[in-house]
């Protein structure tokens, strides 16, 4: 499988959400990501892997395979579930420390950051640093 970068994949990102004239087809496109996104399993939705500070509950779980991050994820709200489909889809299958510097310019230029509530937003953060915190925790073990 080729290993695309962070940056290939937050353009590739950019240019499907430019598709779209308006909000609700984003948003549209946002709920199908999450109805894709392959399920956590069961035993990792736990208190530890709960992400802190979403209004919904969130789980993210992440393995180390070859020197990459692997995440997977759920949540009980459908447009967070496509959020953190998003984030998956950038950050996993990359390397700790590439995971852990990534900018995620792509939640800006989709216009993400004004069209979210403050609560979900609050909550992209949230996920965002969760995902930051394992992928350094893993980088400096190196």
């Amino acid at each position: 499988m080729e290993n695309f970068t962070i940056q290939e994949i937050e353009d590739e990102i950019v240019s499907e959400f430019e598709m779209f004239t308006d909000w609700s087809d984003k948003y549209e496109y946002i709920i199908e990501l999450g109805k894709k996104l392959p399920l956590i399993d069961e035993k990792y939705k736990t208190e530890v892997n709960k992400v802190q500070g979403c209004q919904s509950q969130v789980w993210l779980h992440s393995d180390l395979e070859n020197g990459r991050l692997i995440f997977s994820a759920d949540s009980d709200a459908i447009i967070t579930k496509g959020l953190i489909g998003l984030l998956i889809r950038v950050l996993s299958n990359q390397k700790p420390a590439d995971v852990a510097n990534a900018k995620l310019d792509f939640i800006e230029k989709i216009g993400m950051k004004e069209h979210l509530s403050s609560t979900r937003a609050n909550g992209l953060v949230s996920m965002i640093n969760h995902m930051r915190r394992i992928a350094q925790k893993e980088a400096n073990k190196n």
